[in-house]
């Protein structure tokens, strides 16, 4: 992590509207429209094992609903029978039936330690699925009939161990070979983490090859990296070279021989050679009389090598607490060094300072981050080492997506009150992340949205929306110019553009599972029901 550039995200002021001054409240009507499914979506609760913040953030609040970015208006879920469901939007007013286009082979509900089942779209012919039981799935899209969604077919299928859910995945050509990239997270038991939560976060990075015309495939290359925290974002570049990871802690790659951290191995392989030893040397006076007569004085000398280099020793013997403690003065002056930052010869050296710039107090609860340290690194795969590290600060993760389904999911950041954002790109040099886009003030009031739980946006920025854990949505557009003139009497002058709030309720009390947006429309999944909410007419 060290040897990584420490880089910054460029804000592109163009993009900002410092004269921005709210959202206006429209009351005008949002057509909404619903179909029945057949079987309800495969919702999977967490187990009483499953009780960590992690656990609640990677699988309590997954999205049960999936849009194919090359295709928007297609949105798919998985229903309690294992089959993958797909619903095709061309007319709002006569939506069609949810149409089967998979069936996972065998029975998920059997498994005890079953997680949801997920779906990302590789390419427009290829889709990675996991079935929640530790099976990774590869489909091949046929497009020869007249399903809009094509005719789905299983091309390779292996288990991997725990369950999983897919994060992301990408197909390129390398060596006249086609490859699939997958990034998979599980939550897993750590036993050495005894202060912690006793779990950490694994990620695994599987390359796969894939020939469809002579039905060849074959786990290339398998990475792991281990964090103790979900990221907020993790994907691949478009040519499998490399990893971009958003998250609160750090993630390292894990080496596969030992299972242990690179950095840790190597640390340890350096001391070996170095055969780095530390003495601890004991007095015992002898008792009158005791062996005075072979020794020539009243005490024996023992000296011991520590196994662990630079741990200190509160006792020799456990539960023993003779004797007397005699520090090394070189040690002592070493470690009173160390120590200095932290303490002052002054009571208290400066009682009149002036007060610091930010008061706890008087922020108010929105503006509170649990998550300052939060950062932006990129790993090359090859060598397995970060190459950029952006520190984030206090620039809360709010969403990603996939806008441009050719290019890195983007994501959004808070900046101050708006919200940027922030495309991936892998041609510019060190400048890896274009601000695309922004949303005027939408930082500062989604933090207000307590019960808030799906935060997305349309692929061209029009608008973003969010919704809450039930029925009710809310959609905020960008500035756009209004036919009147309006004119403000607290500045005096006349507004040219007005950026429009709504609010739709749905006619559903059951829990919002899933949550999409097209340009056009958005998708919304309960237990029962798939809703689709009309934003913006075509064109």
């Amino acid at each position: 992590m060290m040897e990584a550039a420490n880089c910054s995200l460029r804000v592109n002021r163009l993009l900002l509207d410092p004269k921005f001054e709210s959202y206006k409240l429209s009351l005008d009507p949002l057509p909404c429209y619903g179909v029945e499914l057949d079987t309800a979506v495969a919702e999977v609760k967490l187990r009483d094992d499953q009780y960590t913040l992690d656990h609640m953030r990677a699988y309590g609040m997954y999205n049960y609903l999936h849009c194919n970015p090359w295709s928007p208006d297609s949105v798919f879920y998985v229903d309690q029978l294992g089959r993958v469901m797909n619903i095709n939007v061309t007319l709002d007013t006569a939506l069609g039936k949810p149409i089967e286009v998979f069936r996972f082979p065998s029975d998920l509900s059997s498994c005890d330690r079953r997680l949801c089942s997920s779906i990302h779209f590789t390419s427009q012919d290829w889709v990675t699925l996991s079935d929640g039981t530790g099976t990774l799935y590869l489909i091949h899209i046929l497009r020869n009939d007249q399903s809009a969604a094509g005719k789905w077919e299983l091309k390779f299928n292996q288990e991997l161990g725990d369950p999983f859910i897919v994060l992301h995945s990408v197909l390129y050509t390398r060596s006249e070979v086609q490859i699939i990239d997958a990034l998979i997270l599980s939550i897993e038991k750590d036993e050495l983490d005894v202060e912690g939560s006793g779990f950490h976060v694994s990620l695994e990075w599987i390359s796969i090859t894939c020939s469809p015309n002579d039905d060849k495939y074959e786990i290339l290359k398998r990475r792991n990296l281990h964090g103790k925290s979900v990221p907020h974002y993790a994907a691949i570049e478009p040519d499998g070279n490399s990893l971009t990871i958003i998250s609160y802690k750090p993630f390292r790659f894990i080496a596969d021989e030992t299972n242990q951290p690179e950095e840790e191995r190597m640390e340890e392989e350096e001391k070996k050679g170095k055969e780095v030893r530390e003495l601890f040397k004991m007095t015992f006076a002898l008792p009158e009389g005791a062996g005075r007569a072979v020794l020539s004085s009243g005490s024996v000398e023992v000296t011991l090598a520590k196994r662990e280099v630079g741990n200190m020793w509160a006792e020799v013997i456990a539960g023993d607490t003779q004797g007397e403690f005699v520090a090394d003065p070189a040690q002592s002056a070493a470690i009173a060094e160390r120590l200095m930052h932290l303490t002052s010869e002054d009571l208290n050296p400066n009682p009149d300072c002036e007060k610091p710039p930010c008061n706890a107090q008087e922020l108010e609860e929105c503006d509170m981050s649990l998550e300052d340290s939060t950062t932006l690194c990129r790993f090359d795969g090859n060598t397995t080492k970060a190459t950029h590290v952006v520190n984030l600060g206090g620039n809360q993760f709010l969403f990603s997506l996939e806008a441009a389904p050719e290019l890195m999911p983007c994501f959004s950041l808070r900046h101050d009150v708006d919200a940027l954002m922030w495309q991936p790109v892998s041609s510019q040099g060190d400048n890896l992340w274009d601000h695309a886009a922004t949303f005027n003030a939408l930082g500062y009031v989604q933090a207000s949205k307590q019960d808030k739980k799906f935060f997305t946006c349309a692929p061209n920025f029009s608008y973003a929306a969010l919704c809450e854990c039930v029925r009710r949505i809310f959609i905020y557009r960008q500035p756009t110019p209004v036919s009147t003139v309006l004119y403000n009497r607290k500045e005096g002058r006349h507004v040219g553009q007005v950026a429009k709030q709504q609010v739709a309720s749905l006619e559903s009390s059951d829990p919002i599972l899933g949550f999409q947006a097209s340009n056009e429309r958005l998708f919304v999944l309960t237990t029962k029901k798939l809703f689709v909410i009309r934003v913006n007419t075509a064109g």
